[in-house]
């Protein structure tokens, strides 16, 4: 049976955590005297009001979480979060619809990185800065930094982690959850404060640097200016951001052990080794490609083949260069890398290589098989046997995941009927809301935003973006007669 009253407290206790990051932000407003800063104020007394009220009425509750209730925390919490952030938006911004408050807010907390802004330099400094922060904590998940936090308030964390840990990898840096998650946000933070020095030393302001190493750190793309990174047309700016996404893409199990001098580890992944060289290909191909198109000079040609693939891929979405604008065959590619995503148990959204390099192995010795029907062909990734459930687990996976783009495609092409390019914006929206990327294809691509899109078409991706970011499990559960049974 499931106890709500748990499920409430845990609820009330990250809608206050979040009350004092819009808290924060408001004291940042009112420092720099922004008019933004009263209704970041305002919207930090709801959230804490509501959360101390819903911590109040549910303090009797059993403090410890089991799985249903975990997952039930974990999708009512990115829910929640996405609207009470969603506040600032709709309270500082005039005559902004609440729909389109909802989709900034959901995309920023997914690191979707889609908006609804036409002229983000417009923005006021404090929407601008919260902007980048709903996509930070949503990086590597509000959840998993609660549960750093949680011990001290007597509620367990270990279903919040599972239920949230994205990937079909069981890898952990510590045995104790508490202190995997606090050694996950440790170097998460690290990475986030080295970028934003770098960045301020070649010449950003120390606003953009400290949005841009959120954003950067977080895969998420929100940028402050309205031609993204393509602002900076400063090569080195553009190489460093190019490094950290990258970075930013790795198995945050492997970023520690590179900082503990374990190399072997790394280099043993067989799905870092896939992330790496495929990018490498990736990177080569087109450059070449745009090259001999006469898209300038081989170094240009490089450095914006090189940013527009790891921006892609990552899930990133940052843009320097208009992708669509090169050739019909590039601009397929571009829109089937958000179906590649880069690593499990980084804050990169999309399918992830882990997946994909599971099902090519798994496919390759099929053939296999049907030559040698009686032998014992197991599947090894990292020199570990697949357990048969890891397998099941990624197909099944695989297949939601293409009959939610389908489904999905349809459903937005019809919403999008009278549009001049409905199919491709439409497959273009969904792909890019599935796998938490922001730029796609057609009427959204990465010079376009997604403003014009309907209410209900806007409702529909921010559901995408949701499922997309637990990564359809941890919300689709939800809608199974199994989870609501009481044995």
């Amino acid at each position: 049976m499931i106890n709500f009253k748990t499920v409430g407290h845990t609820l009330g206790a990250i809608w206050c955590l979040l009350a004092l990051l819009l808290g924060i932000v408001s004291l940042s407003g009112l420092a720099t005297s922004d008019p933004a800063a009263s209704g970041m104020g305002l919207s930090a007394l709801i959230t804490f009001i509501s959360g101390s009220a819903m911590w109040f009425f549910c303090k009797n509750s059993d403090r410890e979480i089991h799985k249903r209730e975990g997952y039930l925390v974990v999708s009512l919490g990115w829910l929640t979060v996405g609207l009470f952030s969603a506040l600032p938006y709709w309270l500082t911004l005039d005559n902004l619809p609440v729909i389109d408050a909802i989709f900034e807010s959901i995309s920023g907390l997914t690191t979707t990185g889609a908006t609804i802004h036409s002229d983000i330099e417009s923005l006021p400094p404090t929407i601008l800065l919260w902007r980048s922060i709903t996509q930070w904590i949503g990086g590597m998940g509000i959840i998993v930094l609660t549960v750093a936090i949680f011990p001290l308030l007597g509620i367990g964390g270990v279903e919040l982690f599972v239920a949230e840990s994205p990937g079909p990898t069981s890898n952990k840096i510590h045995p104790r959850i508490k202190e995997t998650a606090k050694r996950l946000w440790l170097i998460y933070v690290s990475l986030t404060v080295v970028l934003i020095a770098i960045l301020k030393i070649e010449g950003m302001s120390i606003f953009d640097a400290i949005n841009h190493g959120m954003t950067t750190i977080a895969t998420g793309g929100f940028s402050t200016k309205n031609a993204s990174l393509g602002h900076w047309d400063v090569p080195m700016i553009q190489y460093t951001v190019l490094i950290f996404m990258f970075i930013a893409g790795i198995n945050y199990t492997l970023i520690y052990y590179s900082l503990k001098g374990k190399f072997r580890k790394v280099w043993s992944s067989d799905e870092f080794k896939t992330y790496l060289i495929v990018t490498f290909l990736l990177i080569t191909g087109i450059t070449v490609s745009i090259h001999n198109y006469g898209q300038g000079s081989w170094e240009s040609s490089f450095r914006d083949a090189s940013f527009q693939v790891v921006s892609i891929i990552t899930t990133t979405g940052y843009v320097t260069a208009d992708y669509t604008a090169w050739h019909a065959g590039v601009t397929i590619l571009f829109f089937t890398l958000p179906f590649a995503g880069a690593c499990a148990g980084s804050t990169s959204g999309g399918i992830k290589f882990i997946r994909h390099l599971v099902f090519a192995k798994n496919s390759s010795l099929e053939f296999k098989r049907l030559l040698h029907p009686n032998s014992l062909i197991r599947l090894k990734i990292d020199q570990k046997i697949v357990a048969p459930r890891i397998l099941t687990h990624v197909l099944v996976f695989l297949l939601i995941y293409l009959l939610f783009f389908l489904v999905g495609t349809i459903v937005m092409t019809t919403i999008l009927s009278d549009w001049e390019q409905p199919l491709l914006t439409g497959a273009g929206t969904v792909a890019t809301s599935l796998g938490n990327v922001g730029p796609a294809i057609g009427q959204v691509g990465p010079m376009d935003n997604f403003a014009d899109i309907p209410p209900f078409g806007k409702g529909f991706l921010c559901f995408l973006m949701l499922i997309g970011r637990l990564e359809l499990f941890s919300i689709l559960i939800l809608f199974t007669p199994y989870f609501w049974r009481s044995t």
